[in-house]
């Protein structure tokens, strides 16, 4: 991402961006691009969205920062049309500001800031799939803010923050702010049900900590017996501890999902089995030895109020299961404090 001698007075992105896991040349994705030809279609289809990417930075006298991105323009049918297109300016005690804009081809958004130096954190709109282009300071410089540990979290459509109101809402981001940890965001909606593409691609990329909070997909959308997402759950762990043999690494087991806890799936399993059956692989490995892993049950973490659509947590929920995270993560020491 080298700067564009077209636009000589801004920034190259680069350094500014976090949550980054590949790159696809200079564009942000969230699975390997050398290697999308094994992974489901859902799967590669949602890693081309760049879920949890945002721009941090400290302000040296800058009043205010600049950004050139590239965004979708929705066409008139497009059921996301009227969805707000703001950028959200996050500092250390919470959301300072948030500006909205139009999606472009090639826009603009100046965004004010507060004294001081930072660091800042602006998260883009992520519905119109923004390419970050350029970042500059008004009045006065940017830095990079300073790298912070890597911690890659891989799931569904809750870890990627589905029905949250705004992208900073999403559990993993109320996670890793209050762990001060650079959160790269591997949820898949839809899809996200323990691959073992998807495992060998973990076990490549580098992570100070790592969490898995995936199986609600296993129980209608590919249908799983307690058996088969037992294995799955014991592979998907065999082939991220080959690249990641002593990361830190938690597993969160699914949610609650009140049409689903009882319910048998095609194979005749309930969500309340095959959220078993995952604590019971996990429990297994730890017993055999494996002193960096842990498991947060997630059944009783929220109730049916903290679900905005009986499935998928409010604002309320993803903020309930991220803090829920961090305590796990600090129980087990893997907060490295």
């Amino acid at each position: 991402m080298d700067a564009d001698s077209t636009h000589p007075d801004w920034l190259a992105p680069g350094p500014y961006l976090r949550g980054v896991a590949w790159l696809d040349e200079d564009r942000p994705v969230r699975a390997d691009p050398d290697d999308t030809e094994r992974l489901p279609w859902d799967t590669g289809e949602r890693a081309a969205l760049p879920i949890g990417v945002r721009v941090e930075f400290l302000a040296r006298g800058a009043h205010a920062v600049e950004i050139r991105y590239r965004a979708e323009v929705p066409g008139p049918s497009d059921a996301l049309r009227d969805l707000a297109h703001g950028f959200s300016l996050w500092d250390r005690h919470g959301m300072v500001r948030e500006v909205f804009t139009d999606p472009a081809p090639e826009a603009v958004v100046r965004i004010p800031l507060p004294d001081g130096a930072g660091p800042y954190t602006v998260h883009p709109p992520e519905a119109r799939s923004p390419r970050i282009l350029g970042v500059r300071g008004v009045g006065g410089a940017l830095a990079p803010a300073p790298p912070a540990p890597r911690w890659v979290v891989y799931g569904d459509s809750i870890t990627e923050g589905w029905w949250s109101t705004r992208p900073a809402h999403g559990w993993p981001a109320v996670a890793g702010r209050a762990l001060g940890w650079d959160t790269v965001n591997l949820g898949y909606a839809g899809a996200g049900r323990g691959e073992p593409a998807t495992a060998e691609q973990l076990a490549a990329l580098p992570a100070d900590a790592l969490t898995l909070a995936f199986g609600t997909n296993c129980w209608t959308r590919v249908p799983h017996t307690a058996p088969l997402l037992y294995e799955t759950t014991r592979v998907f762990l065999d082939l991220v501890r080959q690249g990641h043999p002593r990361t830190p690494l938690l597993l969160v087991s699914p949610v609650l999902r009140p049409d689903a806890e009882r319910t048998p799936n095609r194979l005749g399993a309930t969500l309340g089995a095959l959220r078993e059956a995952m604590e019971r692989a996990v429990r297994d490995r730890i017993a055999a030895g494996d002193g960096r892993l842990a498991l947060l049950p997630g059944r009783d973490l929220l109730g049916p109020e903290h679900l905005a659509d009986g499935l998928h947590p409010n604002d309320a929920g993803h903020r309930i299961l991220g803090l829920a995270v961090v305590t796990a993560l600090r129980r087990a020491g893997f907060d490295g404090g």
